[in-house]
């Protein structure tokens, strides 16, 4: 079962990122925020050390480092991001992050519009423009 996210997509929210930001000693932790049909807000808590390896995702990415800074690896070239900066990866990009620092970051995915052809004609209706 998925974890039920913060905010509740059908309703406006103020939130704190500072107050939600989760850390654990010598781990990740990460908080869905808010979930719809074609994107998803997840909010990271790295201590010190911890790492997620290389791999792709299918989805659009955007990451803001919130506090401290890491080494995110972008197509094999690693690089140290800091608080108030911001990454974009479409998607199939080969990324990998190690936390150098304590730090948090907020991660959005949206998910591509599907090609036409693979679009029954009632769904493709549906993105009609009026």
């Amino acid at each position: 079962m998925s974890e039920k996210p913060v905010i509740d997509a059908a309703t406006e929210k103020i939130l704190s990122l500072e107050n939600e930001t989760r850390f654990a000693p010598n781990g990740i932790v990460s908080r869905t925020l808010l979930r719809t049909d074609n994107s998803r807000v997840v909010l990271f808590g790295f201590s010190e050390g911890q790492e997620l390896t290389e791999h792709t995702s299918t989805q659009f990415a955007v990451i803001q480092i919130l506090s401290g800074e890491c080494e995110f690896s972008l197509s094999g070239k690693p690089q140290i991001v800091k608080a108030g900066e911001m990454i974009y990866m479409p998607p199939g990009v080969a990324h990998a992050v190690r936390a150098t620092k304590q730090f948090s970051m907020l991660l959005t995915l949206s998910k591509p519009m599907p090609k036409a052809t693979e679009l029954s004609p009632a769904k493709l209706a549906s993105f009609a423009v009026v």
